[in-house]
């Protein structure tokens, strides 16, 4: 599985070289080399931020819930990173890490080729996934697409292409 990834990251990385100009848009290739050192910080997001993101974030954006021992979630942000590197936008794509605290977070960043911004629970997990979304049930990848007008698409496991085609339309 890993060998799989690393040969798809190569051969992304070497494309970026080769036509710098086309996927340079967004940064997310030239994470993708490096994601582990691109990402010095990591931000608490506690049980009032979602509320802030949503009222004065970015948009469009994505946000992935995940664990460290998440097997699934890093194909998922993958699948996010294809879809606006494919589109040329420049979209922040978020990793939210509800099982590590503070700057331990950045070991798991090299699993986030693309990542914008990294979060880290800080605070009551189940008060922080309840404001989040009262009807999760604590499963990941959590993805929350928040389109250009705000409208929210959450979605456990990775969005389908219908859903990526209506975030980023």
């Amino acid at each position: 599985m890993n060998s799989c990834f690393s040969l798809a990251r190569r051969a992304l990385v070497a494309v970026a070289l080769l036509f710098p100009g086309l996927y340079m848009q967004n940064g997310a290739l030239a994470l993708a080399q490096h994601a582990h050192s691109a990402i010095t910080t990591v931000a608490d997001f506690d049980a009032s931020t979602w509320t802030q993101l949503l009222r004065s974030g970015p948009r469009p954006a994505a946000y992935v819930f995940t664990n460290s021992f998440c097997a699934t979630c890093p194909e998922a942000f993958d699948a996010l990173q294809k879809s606006v590197v494919a589109s040329g936008k420049p979209v922040p794509l978020a990793a939210v890490l509800m099982d590590v605290q503070g700057e331990r977070a950045l070991a798991h960043a090299h699993h986030y080729a693309g990542v914008t911004k990294i979060y880290a629970f800080d605070g009551f997990e189940p008060a922080i996934r309840q404001a989040v979304d009262p009807q999760w049930r604590n499963i990941t990848p959590y993805v929350v697409l928040v389109a250009r007008n705000g409208k929210m698409q959450r979605v456990t496991g990775q969005p389908t292409a219908a859903q990526l085609k209506a975030w980023l339309g």
